[in-house]
């Protein structure tokens, strides 16, 4: 079965990274370049909207039916997208499986901690760090690889198979154990207004900066609109009976200080996430897949470490300090990296890219777990959507500030120039590999000092974030189902995971 929940993970994460290569092929072929930012939008919003529905929805109905129902809506957004004739039908694809795919990660995490005490989920969180990791070396791979061999649609194809394995396994495999969930209220206003919330923030801070000026009537408009939906949704959830985010979960102290910690940790990696890619193409002048091959040490020093880390934690029962010491390699990671230049040889760029993935894998599964361990199982599913949505919310806001003071500095550093140089929506890596000698030097150069730089901005969160983290109580870990320490230290429904 845990072989089954991983499937629907690298599912989920494995469709956020296979549209970096295939993205610019699929909206050429379907001619809707300047719709291109819709097809990335339309799942970040619809994903981020879903992840607290479901995870409440798991603690009301049962998660294994809803689980089912996440992977299927997600695979007929793939057979949306597959069958796409145009723009318009690609992007009603992507929010569908956006739909599927907000639940399918936080289902995953919160049926494992319905199974496996805590003391024991420690090996299993790891390994779902280095699901994370596989995906985003495999995604960008894969991407370019069905653009150039069988065609773009098979990155959405391939999710049939994938997802039909893990319904499959669900079906079969998946026993949860039976809890009174009383009877069922959905929290309708609640919801209402926690997605509209979720949808202006992350369309401005998609939007800001990049197609409206943070000064716009539209921008100030969707802040504004946030404000209000946040603080209406405050009100609807002190008085909602099954609250989709109960308020209660900020009343404790290790929620707050972790998921406090994974935003702003969210904000100050999204943006090496998103922009290091290009980077390495444009200074070092490599090809996609070579880019993708060179993000290999990041990946691979998260996947160790989540690894690693996990097992400590299942070992020894102690776990406050990996996030700490993790939330510092961060930010030392962040602070080699706003010091590279063009001129960094290419190995230093990845010993850089290889601590931060250390950091993250020492600090992103633990934080899961601490909110789990902080919360009883009925409410398990609730308080890990919260989280990851708190991230999500982190990642989106570290994307568009990073885009927007890079774009603004490389325009700045650029001004003045030839027209060729200085046109900033021409500099796609193969144009520039295609400049003039004099004019490729002024663009790489001014690349690498717009972007790099702005990591010594994000530094300080995860200074923040560690400093949080200090003060977080290391609870003990359960070792048993239903919360308690004492006991056996291995669940005998975990069968049911590993079976």
């Amino acid at each position: 079965m845990f072989a089954g929940l991983m499937v629907a993970m690298l599912l989920a994460s494995l469709d956020q990274m296979i549209f970096s290569t295939a993205l610019p092929t699929i909206v050429g072929d379907l001619h809707g370049v300047n719709q291109m930012l819709w097809v990335t939008t339309a799942y970040t919003l619809a994903s981020t909207v879903m992840m607290p529905i479901y995870g409440k929805a798991g603690d009301l109905i049962g998660r294994k039916i809803i689980f089912v129902a996440a992977t299927a809506v997600f695979m007929a957004g793939s057979v949306l997208g597959g069958l796409a004739g145009g723009m318009t039908v690609l992007v009603i694809g992507r929010a569908v499986q956006g739909v599927g795919g907000g639940g399918l990660i936080i289902l995953a995490q919160a049926i494992v901690a319905d199974v496996i005490p805590a003391r024991q989920r420690g090996r299993y969180m790891g390994i779902m760090g280095g699901v994370f990791a596989l995906s985003s070396v495999a995604g960008p791979l894969l991407g370019g690889f069905f653009t150039e061999a069988v065609g773009w649609r098979w990155a959405f194809w391939i999710n049939l198979p994938l997802g039909a394995l893990s319904v499959a396994a669900a079906m079969l495999f998946l026993r949860r154990p039976r809890r009174d969930r009383g009877r069922s209220r959905v929290d309708v206003s609640g919801t209402i207004l926690l997605g509209l919330a979720s949808a202006c923030l992350v369309l401005a801070s998609v939007w800001g900066g990049t197609r409206y000026a943070w000064g716009s009537a539209v921008i100030v408009a969707l802040i504004a609109l946030t404000v209000f939906a946040a603080v209406g949704f405050v009100l609807a959830e002190r008085r909602a009976a099954e609250p989709v985010m109960p308020l209660k979960l900020f009343r404790e102290r290790n929620f707050v200080l972790a998921t406090g910690a994974g935003l702003l940790i969210g904000i100050a990696i999204f943006g090496a996430f998103a922009y290091m890619p290009t980077y390495l193409q444009m200074v070092t002048g490599c090809g996609a897949t070579t880019a993708g091959l060179l993000m290999l040490p990041m990946w691979a020093g998260l996947l160790v470490t989540s690894v690693l880390s996990g097992r400590a934690v299942s070992r020894t029962g102690r776990y406050k300090r990996l996030p700490i010491a993790g939330s510092v390699v961060v930010g030392l990671a962040l602070g080699a990296i706003s010091t590279m230049t063009a001129g960094t040889a290419v190995a230093i760029v990845c010993v850089y890219l290889g601590i931060l993935g250390v950091g993250l894998g020492l600090s992103s599964q633990i934080l899961v777990l601490i909110v789990q361990n902080t919360f009883p199982a009925r409410d398990v599913g609730t308080a890990t959507a919260a989280n990851s949505y708190f991230r999500q919310i982190g990642a989106s806001l570290g994307s568009a500030v990073v885009g927007t003071v890079f774009a603004s500095r490389l325009t700045d550093l650029l001004a003045g120039h030839s027209a060729e140089a200085a046109d900033v929506n021409a500099l796609t890596p193969d144009a520039v590999r295609h400049l003039p000698a004099a004019a490729h030097h002024l663009v790489v150069n001014a690349y690498s000092d717009a972007l790099t730089p702005v990591f010594r901005y994000l530094t300080p969160l995860a200074g923040v974030a560690a400093a949080l983290l200090a003060f977080i109580t290391e609870k003990p870990l359960a070792t048993t189902i239903d919360g308690a320490v004492e006991g056996t230290t291995e669940a005998p429904v975990a069968d049911a995971v590993v079976g």
